[in-house]
């Protein structure tokens, strides 16, 4: 927790923001603030995803898992065989079952998953 409590004070003082303005902002208080910075207090989910949003940054930034603002930059490309049956329920999922144009979308995935098993 002291790493990500360093990284929040260090985009805090970048933007020449006391932990109260910060707090202000950010709908919290200045003790919290000062107990995630220095990591006695875990920061909470919706004050990362808050300071991820206020200064454009990625969580992985803010977790400190890469020093690059952006984030980890990568593919998504799920363990999922085309022709499962978890794909299926994620495309049911993906589709507004009233919208006549997402049937056909969804119809033509299925086709496409299945021609894909050939």
């Amino acid at each position: 927790m002291e790493r990500i409590g360093k990284r929040i004070k260090q985009l805090r003082e970048t933007y020449h923001l006391s932990q109260a303005e910060l707090a202000k902002l950010c709908g919290s208080n200045q003790a919290t603030i000062a107990k995630t910075e220095t990591g006695k207090t875990a920061p909470s989910v919706k004050l990362l995803l808050w300071l991820a949003d206020c200064f454009d940054i990625s969580m992985d930034y803010l977790c400190c898992r890469t020093d690059q603002p952006q984030g980890k930059l990568y593919e998504c490309k799920p363990d999922l065989p085309p022709s499962s049956e978890d794909m299926r329920q994620f495309i049911e999922m993906c589709f507004d079952p009233g919208s006549p144009f997402n049937s056909k979308l969804k119809e033509t995935l299925f086709q496409m998953m299945e021609e894909s098993k050939k």
